[in-house]
């Protein structure tokens, strides 16, 4: 349990411009952005107890977090 925010700035400092402009300009990137954000939130939550759920749900939130942030950096990288 990491208890890290995990937000995107803070992972990808170096492309916080980018991925601004990308979130304005780009509708498909913008959806993986919001869609990160609203897993990394649900992540956040199960690991504060805010709204705790149980630990393979709370994995599998995990992975998806992992796999849009994957995309997100393909996208940054190109």
């Amino acid at each position: 349990m990491s208890r890290i925010p995990h937000e995107l700035v803070e992972e990808f400092p170096e492309h916080a411009e980018r991925m601004e402009a990308l979130r304005a300009s780009d509708r498909a990137f913008a959806k993986l952005y919001d869609d990160y954000h609203e897993i990394n939130r649900k992540v956040v939550e199960a690991e504060t107890l805010e709204r705790p759920t149980d630990h393979f749900h709370e994995e599998e939130m995990r992975k998806e977090r992992a796999l849009l942030k994957d995309e997100i950096y393909k996208a940054l990288s190109t």
